[in-house]
């Protein structure tokens, strides 16, 4: 009999462990369900969209629920939310009342944006950057916006500043903490993406929360620090949190960081227990660090595909683990390029690491090359290994490949000391120096180790 398998989400992790499921095994029935009324797209673009960079938004849609039909033989039921999950009799209940049997269940439910506990929240005019529908509210306000305010000084908030600038709005950005890009980017590193940014005309409020947001029936303020902030469009960029409805009502375990425990088959627990036939991939998960010893999340559409893919497999009858995340990112700002990958100083002081630090200056093309751009690598060790545990590059190009680099050494726990003597660049006068700046940074490390 054909195995049947369920998966609830249609993000990244939830389209990535259908496709797998179903290249795995080619008879299983496979149905997905999402309350969104689009699938198949990352959240990521719609900064760019909204920004100009990519024309509309039907172009950030990968594939269509008739595509998945067609091509890989996947029932997609869009605005169609799960009510309910019976682990014991395998079945899931749907909004319309509809009951559905499963053989294997995959969770990939995803996160919702934090709004902080404040007044005004529920606002005209108060938008999240979560789904295709926000990003098409926002833009179909814009020409009513003089002022906005984007509360939160992460990558998707400064994306998302930008993106306002660029469309002529007068932006402020409201963040708690004293830095941009806070806990997984240096102090060092983030002020130079803070002076860019205010190069473009955003301005800045650091070190204190949104009070509250204030307006007579829709925004017209927001208030931070006890002064007011004129405006009429405020974006919350406060980070994502795992969405534990269902996660809640299954009784599954939580861990320590608010989100689902589960093991390294993306299996989670009961009580404790392994749940048989049951995977969860993606934001609603705690992963493994493998930096450091000990959970962490990786809310990123990367480590979203790695743990949809494992989920998907072992959905499907075969086997396969996932790995610990060192989580790299990168982000596009303006007209710089910014990504790390593995702890910042900050997240390793948290862990109890004592690190040393490198740090140089170079240029992503040869110096005599014409249009090479500044390039600022800098690297974190273990003092007490000399373990290469982070990693931060800003530019203005060519950020990727060396994230991606750094990122891989971080994962296999390669020492400063092995990776000047056992690592080469590839080398062209158009795309990087001879010796890469990643090494000069190294070079830098060595010396203080």
């Amino acid at each position: 009999m054909a195995r049947k398998i369920i998966v609830i989400g249609s993000g990244a992790a939830g389209m990535t462990a259908a496709s797998t499921a179903r290249s795995s095994s080619k008879d299983s029935i496979i149905d997905v369900f999402t309350e969104d009324g689009h699938v198949s797209y990352s959240p990521c673009a719609i900064p760019f969209v909204i920004e100009g960079k990519i024309k509309d938004f039907g172009s950030i849609v990968m594939h269509t629920p008739e595509w998945y039909g067609k091509e890989r033989n996947i029932a997609v039921h869009i605005r169609t939310k799960i009510t309910s999950v019976d682990v014991d009799a395998k079945k899931v209940t749907a909004s319309d009342g509809t009951k559905h049997d499963y053989d294997s269940l995959i969770l990939a439910t995803g996160g919702n944006v934090l709004f902080p506990p404040i007044e005004g929240t529920k606002l005209p005019g108060v938008y999240p950057v979560r789904f295709i529908s926000d990003g098409k509210a926002i833009l179909d306000a814009l020409p009513n916006v003089k002022s906005a305010v984007v509360v939160g000084a992460g990558v998707i908030g400064l994306e998302m500043a930008v993106a306002l600038r660029k469309a002529g709005k007068d932006v402020t950005v409201v963040e708690m903490f004293k830095q941009t890009i806070p806990r997984i980017f240096d102090e060092d590193m983030a002020k130079m993406v803070q002076d860019h940014c205010e190069s473009l005309g955003i301005k800045f409020l650091m070190g204190d929360p949104c009070g509250s947001i204030g307006g007579d029936g829709k925004v017209e303020k927001v208030v931070v620090g006890g002064k007011d902030v004129p405006c009429q469009m405020v974006i919350m960029a406060t980070g994502v949190r795992a969405n534990l409805e269902l996660p809640n009502l299954m009784g599954l375990d939580i861990g320590a960081l608010g989100a689902v425990r589960v093991s390294a088959t993306m299996q989670p627990y009961r009580k404790g227990r392994l749940l048989k036939d049951v995977y969860i991939a993606g934001d609603v998960v705690m992963c493994e660090s493998s930096v450091a010893p000990g959970p962490t999340m990786s809310q990123l559409g990367s480590s979203a595909v790695r743990q949809g893919r494992v989920a998907g497999l072992n959905a499907a009858g075969d086997y396969a683990i996932h790995p610990g995340v060192a989580s790299p990112f990168i982000s596009a700002i303006g007209d710089i390029q910014v990504g790390g990958a593995g702890l910042s100083k900050g997240l390793a002081e948290y862990y109890g690491i004592k690190v040393v630090e490198g740090k140089a200056r170079g240029s992503t093309r040869a110096r005599y090359y014409p249009g090479g751009k500044p390039l600022i690598v800098k690297v974190l060790a273990d003092a007490s290994n000399g373990k290469i545990i982070g990693g931060q590059v800003v530019a203005e190009e060519d950020v990727n490949g060396r994230i991606n680099w750094l990122s891989a050494v971080i994962t296999k726990g390669v020492t400063v000391g092995e990776f000047l003597s056992d690592m080469e660049n590839a080398y062209c006068p158009p795309t990087s120096m001879v010796r890469d700046t990643v090494f000069d940074a190294m070079e830098d490390l060595k010396s203080k180790l």
